[in-house]
């Protein structure tokens, strides 16, 4: 494990991504930090985590997109760092030169790289995008991947062709200071679109293809910014896939999680020998959906020999779910899943 030179961090952010992260700084021996909104006081980032610090009241612009608030509760909790999860904190630009201000370590890009570069905190949802991780030597890791939408939203990730170009813009991304986790998207004509910091979705497909841990490699880039420090090693590239499972609440509409879902209790099914799977829920039986917030439940990533065993792994873990006690879009993702099984390319929703 590489020396990160923290000891604690505040994780801003939420449901299944923040859960994830938690559970990284825990693996990697760093104490982490919650932050909640006053309906999710008992939410099951904040019970995973070391401690948990309340942020506002329900509305996410006077909690968890609240730039002051979070860096206030950065500093009555004494971390050393603070580590946005969603790229629409880690592209902030406000937040970035506020937590820089307040003496405590950005994990994440500079902000005048992040005012460059627009930071407005959009997740990638071309059909085309790019993952890598950018350190001053370059880009590492770089992955090429490919994205199925609904309603603008990346809902399925995964590997393309590892012959797929890189876009030379991207590899300007070190030369002008970005340094972690960048998430793209490619527009047709081959450049870049879309520019984000943060963890997404896609994140995952970089953490199944290589065999890394993206906390592990966001903190790196925080310590040390300059380089200077070995690269993590990697195992060989390998086809990756990686899907969100959303609730279908109407807008507002609270619910309640009253079966498993991926990532907390005992999986209903083993993987297959080969394939790397990892699932990571925001919500157990008993835990209430707030109306305030998007309602991702669940995030699963697999990594095999081929695109397609990836997509039926995945597929597997999502086609096994009890009633879960709210609505959700498994049937939706399964299909696409099921394209890529059968080894069709998905067209962009």
């Amino acid at each position: 494990m590489a020396d990160l030179g923290m000891e604690s961090v505040l994780v801003a952010g939420r449901g299944p991504a923040a859960c994830g992260v938690i559970a990284a700084c825990a693996r990697l021996g760093i104490k982490s930090v919650a932050v909640h909104s006053e309906p999710e006081r008992a939410a099951r980032h904040v019970r995973m985590a070391d401690e948990a610090v309340l942020l506002g009241p329900a509305p996410a612009a006077e909690s968890y997109l609240a730039v002051d608030r979070i860096v206030e509760a950065a500093r009555r909790s004494g971390v050393a760092a603070v580590l946005p999860v969603p790229p629409a904190l880690a592209g902030n630009a406000r937040l970035a030169a506020a937590v820089r201000d307040a003496g405590l370590l950005w994990v994440g890009p500079d902000p005048d790289v992040l005012e460059r570069l627009g930071g407005d905190g959009v997740e990638p949802a071309s059909e085309r995008g790019l993952l890598a991780w950018v350190t001053a030597e370059g880009l590492v890791f770089p992955t090429p991947v490919s994205r199925d939408r609904a309603a603008g939203i990346a809902r399925v990730s995964w590997t393309t062709d590892e012959h797929a170009p890189v876009p030379a813009a991207a590899h300007r991304l070190a030369e002008v200071g970005w340094r972690g986790l960048v998430t793209v998207g490619v527009a047709p004509d081959g450049e870049l679109a879309e520019v984000a910091a943060g963890f997404s979705l896609d994140v995952a497909v970089l953490e199944r293809a290589h065999g890394v841990d993206a906390v592990e490699l966001a903190l790196l880039s925080a310590a040390h910014p300059g380089g200077g420090r070995s690269t993590p090693g990697s195992e060989p590239p390998r086809a990756a896939v990686a899907v969100q499972l959303r609730a279908t609440l109407p807008p507002g509409q609270a619910g309640r999680v009253t079966g498993r879902l991926p990532g907390t209790g005992r999986p209903a099914t083993e993987p297959e020998p080969g394939v790397d799977l990892v699932s990571v829920g925001g919500y157990e039986p008993g835990d209430r959906l707030d109306g305030w917030y998007d309602a991702l439940l669940a995030t699963v990533s697999a990594a095999a020999a081929d695109t397609a065993t990836a997509a039926r792994a995945a597929s597997r873990t999502l086609s096994d779910l009890p009633d879960a006690g709210v609505p959700h879009d498994g049937p939706d993702v399964c299909a696409v899943l099921g394209r890529l099984a059968a080894g069709h390319a998905v067209p962009g929703a």
